[in-house]
């Protein structure tokens, strides 16, 4: 396959060759755990199937030629064991370096089991010489997440990559790119080491595999033998089934993003207009009124940017497609607490509601969008990090981070849009108000007296 292919042709062709033997379009799943050797120690590049396998191969063919500027790619058995071997590559009296508002499982990890000392820093807003003084001479990796989970928060890798080469230390710079994908973002051509995914989201895309991937480019050759070999030995490694499973939802990888990232876009857009209303504050950086909206297209991958050029006006357009995850609080219910007790004065005690339960009213009324963990499948998830992704983290420091009760995230699948923004709507309405409102000016969808969504072909729809 020519390098110079496009993202969606090399997405649909690389690492599916037809067969050899027999022609078959689609590669058949290799299930052996061991292979024939013709003489002791001749064989046709199998021995044992947690050193190798043909379908993990072709997955890792793939991978590398989908994230630019990628030559070799390590397919692991979860994301968290990604992280887990990246981490053991380096001295046990290393230091690590890494983005304060890191995922939950991540951080987990760092401060738990790896034994390595970890730093935690809001890169999004320090300046270079504060990152540059809190690189010490032991400092083997800077870990980076952007946008951030799960408050978006964007860093410039261009940035801190710089900051890394101009320190005696030079550590690696580790970006975790699971929010945006190899379509929207491309951290290695802006210098990065290693680009991690976490297969089970959006690269499979149909949340049925949990695996992950290390991707390096060209010049890490012996870090990507250093980190196959520790992968061999800790016995890290994937199914075949789930590896030919991730290799056929990358196909689509490059058509299921674009819906991905337009659904979210109308979807910020309809929840910043309850800004005020339901809604305290939104955050997409695709949003043409989000503060780092010029870093975030900057930050898109050569193929995305050309895309995203194609739509037309972003300020006209309100902004423009920044992957599927969008987050946001809600402002709190105004609908009275249940009445436990009279006094006697006949007024009434009132429950005293918990901090979360507008957020939870809201997602418990959801129709479309499943309240449940996990991210960057065709269907729409939501959740309440706070008590969720994200309970792990101390609260002190969800509250520094800005993780509180009220943020909610959501996760845009590739349903109809309209169907999505009317879910949204009616669940806000419905645990701030305690009853379903009709927007004034709402011409292409209407609600019936029995709480029905008409649509404009006329039929009605219980949401």
């Amino acid at each position: 396959m020519s390098p110079q292919a496009s993202f969606g042709t090399r997405a649909i062709h690389v690492g599916s060759e037809p067969s050899q033997e027999t022609g078959a379009v689609i590669n058949p799943i290799s299930l052996s755990t061991t292979y024939a050797q013709s003489a002791v120690g001749v064989h046709k590049g199998y021995e044992y199937s947690r050193s190798g396998n043909p379908n993990r191969d072709q997955l890792e063919s793939l991978l590398a030629s989908l994230e630019s500027g990628g030559e070799y790619a390590l397919a692991f058995s979860t994301g968290s064991a990604t992280t887990a071997t990246i981490l053991q590559a380096v001295d046990r009296d290393a230091h690590v370096l890494s983005v304060n508002d890191v995922y939950g499982g991540t951080f987990r990890y760092m401060t738990k089991v790896s034994g390595l000392e970890t730093t935690f820093l809001d890169m999004e807003h320090t300046q270079d010489q504060e990152v540059y003084d809190a690189i010490r001479p032991n400092t083997k990796i800077i870990w980076i997440e952007s946008p951030t989970n799960p408050t978006l928060r964007l860093i410039s890798v261009r940035r801190i990559v710089k900051v890394a080469r101009s320190h005696p230390s030079n550590p690696l710079v580790v970006v975790d790119s699971t929010f945006l994908s190899p379509y929207y973002t491309s951290p290695l051509l802006a210098g990065a080491d290693i680009v991690t995914h976490s297969l089970t989201k959006y690269i499979n895309g149909h949340t049925d595999v949990l695996m992950g991937a290390a991707i390096l480019p060209a010049r890490h050759s012996e870090l990507a033998k250093r980190l196959r070999f520790l992968q061999n030995a800790i016995g890290a490694v994937p199914s075949p089934f789930d590896c030919w499973l991730a290799h056929r939802g990358a196909k689509t990888l490059h058509l299921r993003m674009r819906q991905h990232g337009l659904n979210a876009l109308k979807i910020a857009k309809f929840l910043e207009s309850r800004v005020g209303h339901e809604v305290r504050d939104v955050v997409y950086p695709g949003l043409a009124s989000h503060p780092l909206n010029k870093l975030a297209y900057e930050s898109l991958s050569p193929h995305a940017r050309v895309w995203v050029d194609s739509l037309g006006d972003q300020e006209a357009n309100g902004g423009f497609p920044y992957g599927g995850m969008v987050s946001f609080r809600i402002l709190p219910s105004s609908v009275p607490g249940t009445p436990l007790s009279e006094l006697e004065d006949g007024s009434a005690v009132q429950e005293q509601k918990k901090p979360h339960s507008t957020a939870e009213n809201f997602l418990t009324k959801l129709r479309y969008f499943v309240l449940a963990e996990s991210l960057g499948g065709v269907e729409s998830l939501a959740e309440l990090p706070s008590l969720m992704t994200h309970g792990s983290i101390p609260p002190e420091e969800r509250a520094i981070l800005g993780i509180g009760d009220d943020l909610i995230r959501l996760s845009c699948g590739i349903e109809d849009a309209e169907d999505l923004i009317q879910d949204i709507k009616r669940a806000l309405d419905l645990a701030v108000y305690g009853v379903v409102t009709k927007a004034a000016g709402d011409s292409s969808v209407t609600m019936d007296d029995n709480g029905h969504v008409v649509h404009s072909n006329g039929l009605e729809y219980d949401l």
